[in-house]
């Protein structure tokens, strides 16, 4: 190689290296994408949350649950209070009829998720809207017990809340609010509420934001969650939902692993920059020219004509002519799909009225073919008129007149 073609490949080193050392100095962006995943570190996970919940219950099972409710459920059957916290849940009519079943035998259900829509058991939510410019968002309790103390949260909410609450089984737990500057509030309404079925209790809540990791940490919220979380009874195993999230809980791929890893992810691209150095240069130094390979000619006409010219030049110009008749005769059977058995004034009628030739001309090209076959020997010149007389009664046929 020559010197140029060494500095480029230096400065490429370079520019490389300072790419690396950059991207890997480069502070990462937070991200705010709520996955309410337990596994997930990130604010809007609730890694916090899964791992103090031995702490809030120290005398409670904790088990992780994979699978869809209506799987889980049908396999055998399962007691304690079933734990839902993501953003959006869809739960199908088979799979709800199944938690039914699950709360009827006297189990729990805890749902936080926004806008909780349940025709089941007519539950409804519709977003609390609020006119005022300058507000802010209040959680409250119902309960004496947690002394009227008022959460507030730093970040921009979607607030929803019941639509309508059916008194006679369901008890209201907790309500949200909308306050301005002068402390008044402006819009209110229940987010909290546990529901009578069977012998369990159903629990609704829609404000899942509360049990992820930012607002834990963040001031006393954390004291919120455990408030609400406080309901559940300790007495009974906790079933860990993993399956309803909208973040992945477990690693889908090692490419996935491979690539959140800040420092696999550039080893991987540099190793890919390493290959395609060793393409270019390497590969340019060693590749050897392909031999141009030229496709076998046909060699049937050639073949032809020399058969051809061995007979002109033996004067067998009898032999020649006889194969002429003959391929006339095969082609009148193929082309024009008439009989050449018989050589008769039929044979003239339907050959004249397919051809396009007069009858006379058709008579004269035969007679002329008899007369070549009742010679032992022709001339050059009377297989040459044979020739020519053929040749133009197939040319009309094929060209027009």
């Amino acid at each position: 190689m020559s010197r140029k073609t060494y500095i480029y490949i230096g400065f490429l080193v370079l520019l490389i290296g300072a790419m690396l050392y950059l991207e890997s100095t480069k502070k990462k962006p937070i991200n705010w994408y709520p996955t309410y995943a337990a596994k997930h570190k990130i604010p809007y996970g609730t890694y916090v949350l899964k791992e103090q919940l031995a702490n809030l219950f120290p005398n409670t099972k904790v088990k992780t649950i994979y699978k869809t409710p209506y799987v889980y459920l049908k396999e055998e059957e399962q007691n304690g209070t079933y734990v839902f916290i993501n953003n959006a849940i869809n739960f199908g009519d088979e799979e709800f009829s199944q938690l039914m079943k699950f709360v009827a035998r006297g189990n729990n259900v805890f749902i936080s998720t926004r806008a909780i829509n349940i025709d089941t058991l007519n539950f409804e939510c519709e977003r609390l809207v609020s006119n005022n410019f300058d507000e802010k968002v209040i959680f409250k309790f119902k309960n004496k017990a947690f002394k009227n103390k008022e959460y507030t949260f730093d970040k921009a909410i979607s607030n929803y809340v019941f639509k309508q609450i059916d008194t006679v089984n369901t008890t209201i737990l907790g309500i949200t609010a909308y306050v301005n500057n002068a402390d008044e509030r402006t819009e209110e309404g229940v987010n909290f509420v546990k529901f009578n079925y069977g012998k369990g209790e159903f629990f609704f809540h829609t404000f899942p934001e509360v049990f992820t990791n930012y607002n834990i940490l963040n001031g006393e919220n954390h004291q919120h969650a455990a408030n609400i979380l406080s309901y559940l009874d300790e007495e009974k195993p906790i079933l860990w939902d993993a399956y309803y999230k909208t973040g992945k809980s477990r690693i889908a791929s090692p490419m996935y692993y491979l690539l959140n890893n800040k420092h696999l992810k550039w080893a991987y691209y540099l190793a890919l920059f390493g290959v395609l150095f060793f393409v270019i240069f390497e590969g340019k130094r060693k590749q050897r020219s392909i031999a141009i390979l030229k496709p076998l000619k046909n060699q049937t006409l050639a073949f032809t004509r020399t058969i051809s010219n061995m007979y002109f030049e033996k004067s067998e110009h009898k032999s020649i002519a006889e194969h002429k008749i003959s391929y006339l005769l095969e082609f009148i059977r193929t082309k024009l799909h008439i009989p050449t058995s018989e050589i008769n004034q039929t044979f003239y009628k339907n050959l004249a009225a397919r051809s396009g030739h007069d009858i006379e001309k058709i008579k004269t090209l035969f007679e002329y073919c008899e007369q070549i076959h009742m010679r032992n020997e022709i001339t050059e010149t009377q297989l040459m008129t044979l020739n020519t007389m053929i040749e133009n009664f197939k040319n009309t046929i094929h060209y027009g007149k």
